[in-house]
């Protein structure tokens, strides 16, 4: 990787991107009493955080069965490790912010099972695929049972056509990449010519990795498992609907129950699109958008985005590190393997 282009991904893009959160969000609550919001601060019921606290814990738990139950043809592996690995790949990508996430989790729990972290990559895309689907439901839902806040523009038909979207890309992606694994697997399609080349150029063994990620393309025989997969993915984004509740309920704000669906997908799809982009902050400037379209107080409304953020950021870091440091990796360690992953991808 070049200097200018380490400058570019590394330093540029992410301060401009902070720049602008920043900036969206002292125009979307310019009018805030800042003593008001300390004083919320101060007086929040500490019972609430804490059970937003356990509630996100709890989401990532659900995460990490579903992973299971996805690896389990593979190889049955704990549920408390995958979810140790989950908090371990956000851990590394807040300290490192070079999306490598998946990767780092891939590469944890390739190494404890002794299993090829391309395989194990593979099924993480899986995992992100099918949350990608039900989240596209989840918007569906909202914007057909007429319960979307009314403001200048069509905001329910914009989040259908954008649930549409999601629906089409990533069930697309999921059928493409169970449809076309057996082609991929072989060594005479041009597809596969041109992917070994590119491999050789980072010096990788092209043949060996991809049937290594074709290896991961699974599905459990069981139909318990099948099932047991579809439905911790909407469990788990149902939970994520509910860490507003829990935030609001510590400042006092209580909302009906789809504008806390509202707020899930309203946040999510602004994360997918600043994570397009590699703009930091889409979850803070959804969140913040969507409350203000629901006449949260502005105060309130801050304090519950604090909340909620700041509880994910501290248990993702305090946790994550931990499960790496007892996996034997240090920061300086990620940093430098996260430089060599983002060069040769």
């Amino acid at each position: 990787m070049s200097i200018l282009r380490t400058f570019v991904t590394r330093w540029l893009i992410p301060i401009l991107g902070g720049v602008v959160a920043v900036a969206a969000i002292f125009y979307l609550y310019r009018g805030l009493d800042f003593a008001l919001f300390m004083d919320g601060v101060r007086n929040a019921n500490l019972w609430w955080v804490g059970v937003l606290a356990a509630a996100i814990l709890f989401e990532q738990y659900i995460s990490g069965w579903k992973w299971r139950q996805i690896l389990y043809d593979l190889k049955p592996i704990s549920s408390v490790r995958l979810t140790g690995a989950l908090l371990a790949g956000y851990g590394a990508n807040v300290l490192v912010p070079l999306g490598i996430s998946p990767l780092v989790r891939s590469w944890l729990v390739a190494r404890l099972e002794g299993l090829k972290m391309a395989t194990v990559l593979t099924t993480t895309i899986i995992s992100r695929f099918i949350d990608g689907v039900v989240f596209a439901l989840f918007a569906g839902v909202v914007a057909i049972a007429g319960k979307v806040p009314q403001i200048e523009g069509n905001l329910a038909l914009g989040l259908s056509v954008a649930g549409i979207l999601n629906l089409v890309l990533f069930g697309g992606l999921l059928w493409t990449i169970f449809r076309f694994r057996s082609v991929f697997a072989k060594d005479g399609p041009l597809l596969c010519r041109m992917f070994d080349w590119l491999a050789a150029r980072t010096k990788a063994d092209g043949p060996g990795l991809r049937h290594a990620l074709c290896h991961g393309v699974v599905w459990p025989r069981a139909l318990s498992r099948r099932f047991a997969i579809v439905a911790a993915s909407f469990a788990s984004k149902a939970l994520a609907a509910t860490h507003f509740l829990w935030a609001g309920l510590a400042v006092g704000i209580r909302l009906e129950f789809f504008d806390y669906l509202f707020l899930m997908v309203v946040a999510g799809f602004a994360m997918i699109l600043t994570r397009f982009i590699r703009v930091p902050g889409g979850f803070v400037i959804g969140s913040a958008f969507a409350l203000q379209i629901l006449d949260v107080p502005d105060a309130q409304a801050l304090i519950m985005i604090l909340f909620t953020q700041v509880m994910s950021i501290l248990l993702v870091i305090t946790i994550g590190l931990v499960i790496l440091w007892q996996s034997g990796i240090d920061i300086r360690r990620i940093a430098k393997s996260a430089e060599q992953l983002d060069a040769e991808i």
